[in-house]
């Protein structure tokens, strides 16, 4: 194995945990701050069978906030819920001189301000636009829901890296193809004993995760 030199993250379930969502994620959160957790629902339900759709998943939610207030949405959400141990972790990381980052086809605006919060290097997810403080109904896509490995090796490419130097932390099915590709696969909490199967470690603790890394 060659030497880890950073460590890209997950969000959602992973970096920030919103308990009573579904995959404890920052679109839940959204929806349910938002007073839309049926509709939300419903299109969840339409288009998680269907990979192939998740462009179409993200637009549908998109149109369900339009012409809805940003402020007092982000103001249930943030600052979002860290899993204990997060930021003394975090800190331990960035002490040995990792390169530290968000891949998540999360919200961006929880990534966000989770970079600036835990200073990381950066943070790639999905985007709701927003003009004049309001949600316009339109999403740009980012981070694919299962091409995160595409988005992985791209960020590698951006810091001079080599996939083998990246240890990546998550915790459901969408990670699995980026543990098959990264030196190092760390299952958080995983959601699935499969998810845990693919990866190389697994861990409860978010403050084990430097110890895990050689």
């Amino acid at each position: 194995m060659k030497r880890i030199r950073a460590v890209f993250f997950d969000l959602d379930g992973t970096l920030v945990r919103y308990r009573g969502v579904d995959f404890e994620s920052s679109w839940g959160a959204i929806g349910v701050a938002a007073g839309l957790a049926v509709e939300w629902k419903r299109v969840q339900e339409r288009y998680l069978p269907h990979p192939e759709l998740y462009d179409r998943w993200l637009q549908a939610n998109a149109e369900l906030l339009a012409g809805r207030a940003v402020e007092p949405i982000l103001k249930k959400l943030l600052p979002p819920p860290y899993p204990e141990g997060a930021r003394e972790a975090l800190e331990a990381l960035r002490a040995r001189g990792m390169v530290l980052g968000i891949i998540s086809s999360g919200l961006s605006l929880v990534a966000d301000y989770v970079r600036e919060d835990l200073g990381l290097d950066f943070a790639v997810a999905n985007v709701l636009e927003v003009r004049d403080g309001r949600f316009t109904g339109r999403a740009h896509l980012r981070v694919p829901l299962w091409e995160k490995d595409k988005v992985v090796h791209r960020m590698a490419a951006e810091h001079g890296l080599a996939s083998e130097e990246i240890a990546f932390v998550g915790d459901n099915f969408n990670d699995i193809a980026v543990f098959r590709t990264v030196g190092l696969g760390i299952a958080y909490a995983p959601k699935d004993p499969r998810v845990a199967e693919a990866a190389h470690v697994v861990t409860h603790e978010f403050r084990e995760i430097p110890a895990l890394i050689p």
